[in-house]
C-alpha cells in the first residue's frame, strides 16, 4: 500500500444565507432530499445527526445497479462544530485503507445573503478517488442548490 495520501479541496457558492446552507447538513429531513450523487438516495430512516461535538453524523447512500440494491454508509463523529460556520466530522476509513480515519471539514463563509462552502476531505488513497469524490459532491451540491432555491 502506498504511503502517499491525497486530499480533496473544493468550494461552492450557494444563493442562500449561511444559516440555511449549514442547516441543510444538520437537519436529517433536508439531508435526505439532497445528499448523494445523481441516482443515489439517502433514505431519511438511515440518517442520524446528533448536532454536538462527539455526536453521530451518519448517512447511508442507496442505489441500484446490475447486482441489485447497494448501500454505502458514512458513519462519522462530529469533532468540531460551530454553527453556522464550521462542521468537522471524522469517519472510519475503508477496511483496506492504510489509514484509520478520513476527515470532512466544511467551512461556511457569509457572502451577504449568499454562502461560500469550502470542503476539505481526506486522506484518499489516490487522485482518482479525489476526482470521483469531487464529481459526486458536484452533483450532490446541484441537488442542494435546488433545495435551497
Amino acid at each position: 500500500m502506498s504511503a502517499e495520501h491525497f486530499t480533496l479541496t473544493m468550494s461552492r457558492e450557494f444563493d442562500a444565507p449561511r444559516e440555511k446552507v449549514f442547516d441543510a447538513w444538520m437537519d436529517p429531513d433536508k439531508l435526505a432530499q439532497w445528499f448523494g450523487p445523481v441516482e443515489v438516495e439517502a433514505p431519511r430512516e438511515k440518517i442520524i445527526v446528533e448536532p454536538k461535538v462527539g455526536g453521530i453524523w451518519q448517512v447511508v447512500m442507496v442505489w441500484s445497479d446490475e447486482d441489485g440494491e447497494q448501500e454505502a454508509p458514512i458513519e462519522a463523529v462530529i469533532s468540531e462544530l460551530e454553527a453556522p460556520v464550521l462542521l468537522v466530522a471524522k469517519a472510519k476509513a475503508a477496511p483496506d485503507a492504510d489509514h484509520e480515519f478520513e476527515e470532512m471539514r466544511l467551512e461556511f463563509e457569509d457572502l451577504t445573503g449568499r454562502t461560500r462552502m469550502n470542503v476539505t476531505q481526506g486522506p484518499f488513497e489516490s487522485q482518482e478517488w479525489v476526482d470521483m469524490t469531487r464529481d459526486g459532491w458536484g452533483t450532490s451540491f446541484d441537488k442542494l442548490d435546488d433545495l435551497l432555491a
